[in-house]
This record gives C-alpha cells, structure tokens and sequence, in this order.
C-alpha cells in the first residue's frame, strides 16, 4: 500500500513555542502555501481513502486540497507536550528539560508523551491501516507523525528521526 503524507502548512505561533497537540492557528500565507502542496498533491492522486489529523492545521489543509470529508483519528495527533504547551522552549523554567533534551526521543514531557509513545500510537492506526484492503492512502498530519511513519516504514531509525523533519507542506510517500 502506498501512504502520502503531507504535512500541515506553516503555523501562526512564534518561533520556538512548543505547540504540540494545542490547535494553533495557521500562518497567514496559508492559501498561498496550501495552493502549492494542492499543485503537487495532484500528482500522487487519486486516493481511496484519506485521513487526517483532528487538529485544524491538519484538516484544514486536507478540505483545502479537495477532502473536507477527509477521516479523523486522534492517533495522527502530534506529540503531546504536557506542560510544556504554548510555552516557548527557552523560557520553560523546569530543570527536567535538560534531561529530556538529552533523551527526547524516549522521555515523555510533564504530563505529556514521549516520542515512543507517538510512534506506538502512529505504529497502532498504521497496523490497522495495513489490515485494508487501498492501494493509495493519503494522510494529512503533522512532522512528528511523518517521522513516526517513516520509522515505521523502514525507511529511517528512531536515533536518526528528526534529522528527517519534513518541512511544513511537504509530501513524502512509504510504501507498508
């Protein structure tokens, strides 16, 4: 089966905040943006099915791009970032960052997740995801699902993932 994933368009939050799972509003060139990942969508198209993200950045983007029937499922949602949500990284004042920064791909945040947890729940909808019977899938989500996905696919390790960022409105496809 092949998977498209696109990634959501630009956010409207300053630099550094961590948003994780909060719904934050898009950059205001979003149609400009949305134009463009619409462009280059239509090459991989047509889908048999699509899902998405519930976070408005995510199905945003899918009803622009021509699904706004597009399926929601929580397990698209990006990293839960507890405590830390909204608040820019250089000024989270909890001595425990220094310990996550050096192990953020397994320690979870305050109240939150860590990244293993995500690629269990990412790892979760796409083992049920496999059990259909689609050749083409498209999924509108954020850059941690993507790299979530690719983990999944083989394609990079968990140790290398985020050397892998999809940039906003980027499009990769795996096969799984």
């Amino acid at each position: 089966m092949k998977v498209t994933l696109i990634r959501h368009t630009s956010v409207g939050v300053p630099p550094g905040t961590c948003y994780g799972q909060t719904d934050v509003p898009l950059n205001e060139t979003f149609a400009e943006e949305a134009a463009k990942v619409k462009t280059h969508l239509q090459t991989y198209e047509p889908f048999e099915k699509v899902y998405c993200s519930p976070l408005s950045r995510a199905s945003k983007l899918a009803t622009y791009c021509g699904y706004p029937d597009a399926q929601r499922d929580k397990r698209l949602l990006e990293l839960n970032m507890g405590d830390w949500e909204m608040q820019r990284f250089d000024e989270i004042a909890d001595p425990y960052i220094n310990e996550w920064y050096n192990d953020y791909m397994r320690l979870p945040t305050p109240n939150g997740e860590s990244f293993t947890m995500q690629l269990e729940r990412v790892s979760n909808f796409l083992d049920e995801l496999r059990q259909k019977s689609y050749q083409e899938v498209a999924i509108f989500a954020h850059g941690g699902v993507l790299i979530c996905a690719q983990i999944y696919a083989g394609i990079i390790t968990i140790d290398d993932g985020f050397k892998y960022q999809t940039p906003y409105g980027g499009i990769i496809q795996i096969e799984i």
